[in-house]
């Protein structure tokens, strides 16, 4: 997964010319403005760069992004944080991958697991074999080959082992979190590279000349001024589309689902290692466990439900005691035309939304972060620069939308909600991406893509899509071959969650130190 080039970083470290970006304006807060507060001093030491987060005493943060996926730890390993320092202070667990139920059908479950899944087998992906192996009739189990989802559903977690042969060295993961602490650690970091904090609410921000943002106006007519601007506003966009117009994109003729209603309730009975992800009339429920409580909530669609009838079937689901009042949110899925337009570049919910179905909204921050650190510019802002971060972290992001659309293609008709998916436009990306499996088995997602074709075959199996045909290079091993290849794989499998301990007892015991 994406780890940060640390050869450009010293090239940032070194730049020393008069047109050097002196000067950055993080607007607002929370696990989006701390993350790229991190990001950027950890990138940054030594060039006189200040850095500046504002955030307002009067306007909270969502908050409910609680899931991630495996990028997060190696960004944890980047900013040289102690993993288990972090897992304590932001009361996390540890994610194995996302179990999804009924969405084929009712009492239907699959996994999309991290890690590895089986193995090569004559330089062909395994989901080729798993293919063969179902159409002659072998009837493989999907655990067998998946570590992950094998200690998943026996409530067990582990850590990778690269000096162990077999599954436990292709094993990942990723953590569970409260959003409001991990802010809260990132700010207590940044602040000790250096990283200054202003308590402002932004009123409006003035233009210069050519456009670009001079000041930043706050309420109590005070001022800041920066050369670099990251607008972390949340949906209100207070920059990028307040100040500088930029336009916005609208997805939801393909993603739906407008709405959304959280509850936190108190600390479970058990922690499972995974974000479960239930089906439901107009949408989806989302179940995320901490160690001192639970995240629950419902997307929804409001042309299929209304806002009580979808908090009714939440509350109708959640198992523990709630904390607190519901939060309703609403959306409108899709990304500004811009991602960075002038001196202002966008990240977090200011940039756009997807709903959180494959936990991808903090991995967006990090990328863009990322990205901005790859195209970091000078004050002289190349459009030619501008412009390759824009197509770069757009592709991205459109490469996930297609991901996420794929999830609702299961066939479903029952409700109004699920017709409509079977039946709405798609992108042409995720039509080529359809037909090639659909024809051939195959998956070829372009290179530097979040998810690889192990993810898009997760889902593709899961919600019951069966490929024509397995590549004819799988053909050269023999069923009786493949029969042993696999009853092998999965005694690999059984032997490498064998004696695994439960996932609660990490936080009984103590945080391993990581």
């Amino acid at each position: 997964m994406r780890g940060m080039d640390r050869s450009r970083s010293k090239v940032l470290i070194h730049m020393s010319d008069d047109a050097q970006i002196k000067s950055i304006a993080i607007v607002g807060g929370g696990t989006a403005g701390w993350m790229a507060a991190s990001i950027l001093a950890r990138a940054l030491p030594g060039t006189g760069c200040t850095i500046t987060v504002i955030e307002s005493p009067d306007i909270g943060t969502v908050g409910v992004g609680e899931a991630t996926i495996p990028p997060l730890v190696d960004l944890l390993r980047f900013l040289n944080i102690n993993e288990g320092d972090f897992v304590k202070h932001t009361q996390a667990t540890y994610k194995l991958g996302i179990k999804f139920t009924d969405w084929p059908r009712t009492g239907h479950s699959y996994w999309h697991p991290f890690g590895s899944f089986g193995s090569m087998i004559n330089l062909r992906p395994f989901f080729h074999a798993w293919h063969k192996a179902k159409a002659a009739g072998l009837a493989p189990r999907f655990n067998d080959f998946s570590l992950c989802s094998t200690l998943g559903d026996a409530g067990r977690f582990r850590f990778p082992d690269a000096t162990v042969q077999g599954p436990v060295s292709g094993l990942r993961y990723a953590l569970h979190f409260d959003a409001g602490l991990v802010a809260q650690y990132l700010r207590n970091y940044s602040e000790r590279l250096g990283v200054a904090r202003l308590e402002r609410t932004v009123a409006q921000a003035t233009l210069r000349p050519d456009g670009f943002i001079d000041e930043i106006i706050f309420s109590d007519a005070s001022r800041l001024q920066a050369e670099l601007y990251i607008d972390c506003s949340g949906f209100r966009g207070v920059l990028i589309e307040g100040a500088l117009k930029t336009g916005y994109i609208d997805w939801t003729d393909m993603l739906p689902c407008d709405r959304a209603v959280a509850v936190m309730t108190d600390r479970p009975a058990t922690r499972p290692p995974y974000t479960e992800a239930n089906a439901r009339a107009a949408g989806w429920r989302w179940r995320i466990p901490l160690q001192h409580r639970v995240g629950n909530g419902y997307v929804y669609s409001s042309a299929h439900i209304s806002d009580t009838e979808a908090l009714d079937d939440l509350m109708g689901a959640v198992e523990e005691k709630p904390l607190r009042d519901p939060l309703f949110l609403r959306f409108v899925t899709g990304r500004r035309k811009l991602l960075w337009n002038r001196n202002c570049v966008a990240l977090g919910l200011a940039s756009g939304f997807l709903e959180p179905l494959e936990s991808t909204s903090i991995h967006m921050v990090m990328a863009g972060a990322y990205k901005l650190l790859e195209h970091f510019p000078n004050t002289s802002f190349a459009q030619s620069n501008i412009d390759s971060y824009n197509t770069e972290l757009i592709q991205e992001i459109e490469r996930i939308r297609d991901f996420i659309v794929l999830h609702y293609l299961t066939g479903r008709t029952d409700t109004p909600h699920w017709a409509y998916c079977q039946n709405m436009k798609l992108p042409d990306s995720l039509m080529q991406h359809i037909e090639l499996y659909e024809g051939t088995g195959r998956i070829r997602p372009k290179i530097g893509e979040l998810f690889t074709d192990l993810s898009w075959f997760y889902i593709f199996e899961g919600i019951g899509m069966t490929p024509e045909s397995h590549d004819p290079l799988m053909d050269v091993v023999t069923l009786a071959q493949l029969r042993e290849i696999l009853g092998s794989m999965a005694q690999a499998t059984a032997l490498a969650a064998k004696g695994v301990p439960s996932h609660d007892s990490y936080f009984s015991a103590g945080i391993p130190n990581r």
